[in-house]
């Protein structure tokens, strides 16, 4: 075990040289980058000076030392909720099915999933404008709400006449290459875009590997716990169907999209997959020594996953100078 003080007074920890470039260049084949964006009506409006004035008084202070606003839109409201839930569903779909690339707002997908991801994208659109046009039909009750609510601060002036239109996603695939022109009108240029591409792509290997790595840990964490752990009563605390779903779900993500640079990474995952393999909850709620053996592989695995993420705190990338004639 490794304690605070062991980090402190002990010998400081090298993060190894790892070349990450042909991992780096298999995933700039096999990938695309996509970007995805939402519009969405903003619930809260700053009081004006007047109103911050009036606020500040029940402080006997200055109103511009004052930050205040107003929500204009009760945002736990059934209607407005199942707007936002389709939003989350966009963004836990987008995080699934993609990997992290260092370029705001970007993420990597498979080019063969492109398709798929494109429809998939317009069918939470189709969504989105449903539960839209349900909370525009909801929209004079929210703004009555609001009213009672705000009292002298609600104005009609900060709502709109209708909210369709006002929530929308969009996704598109922008390019992260240089573009070929530039190799003719600057081809210094062009090679030193050329190089910082490889090196955004090396550090996007990184960030999925670190990332695989601590979700990992998460889930094997939680289900070790949930196996071996006693409740207050002495009995095997209960765990449900998602602890065994969710790590089932993240071996299929892996097996997808990983993009095999850490090869520590991948033996610890296919371990703890023989460990499950086959064996449903209702199995390890079933079978106290089947339940005991999974708790004790997984608990090996979590470990050895403590001991990589602390010695590994980050991995430094060895980067090869360009061979000459290299595209």
């Amino acid at each position: 075990m490794i304690t605070l003080l062991d980090r402190i007074e002990g010998p400081p920890t090298v993060a190894p040289v790892v070349d990450l470039a042909e991992p780096a260049r298999r995933l700039r084949a096999e990938t695309a980058a996509a970007r995805v964006a939402f519009t969405w009506l903003g619930t809260r409006k700053a009081l004006t000076a007047p109103q911050r004035d009036r606020a500040a008084e029940a402080f006997d202070a200055e109103g511009a030392c004052l930050s205040a606003g107003k929500r204009l839109l009760d945002v736990k409201h059934p209607a407005f909720r199942a707007v936002t839930a389709v939003r989350g569903r966009i963004r836990s779909y987008w995080r699934d099915v993609s990997l992290p690339f260092p370029e705001p707002g970007v993420r990597l997908i498979r080019r063969d999933a492109v398709d798929e991801f494109a429809r998939r994208i317009a069918g939470f659109r189709g969504e989105l404008d449903d539960a839209v046009a349900d909370l525009d039909r909801r929209y004079g009750e929210l703004k009555g709400a609001a009213a009672r609510r705000l009292g002298s601060l609600y104005d009609p002036a900060d709502y709109p006449a209708t909210l369709v239109g006002l929530f929308a996603v969009a996704c598109d695939f922008p390019s992260v290459e240089p573009p070929d022109y530039l190799m003719r009108l600057a081809p210094d240029l062009y090679e030193r875009e050329r190089a910082r591409m490889e090196s955004r792509f090396e550090e996007a290997v990184a960030l999925a590997e670190r990332a695989f790595a601590e979700e990992f840990a998460r889930l094997v964490e939680h289900l070790a716990e949930r196996l071996d752990g006693v409740g207050d009563d002495g009995r095997p605390k209960v765990f449900r169907d998602s602890a065994v779903d969710n790590l089932c779900g993240f071996f299929d993500r892996f097996r997808a999209l990983n993009v095999r640079g850490d090869a520590q990474l991948d033996e610890l995952v296919d371990r703890a997959r023989q460990a499950v393999r086959g064996v449903a909850a209702r199995d390890l709620r079933e079978g106290p020594d089947l339940r005991a053996r999974v708790a004790r592989q997984l608990s090996q695995v979590q470990s050895a996953l403590d001991g990589m993420l602390v010695e590994r705190p980050r991995r430094r990338i060895l980067r090869r100078a360009a061979a000459p004639g290299d595209a």
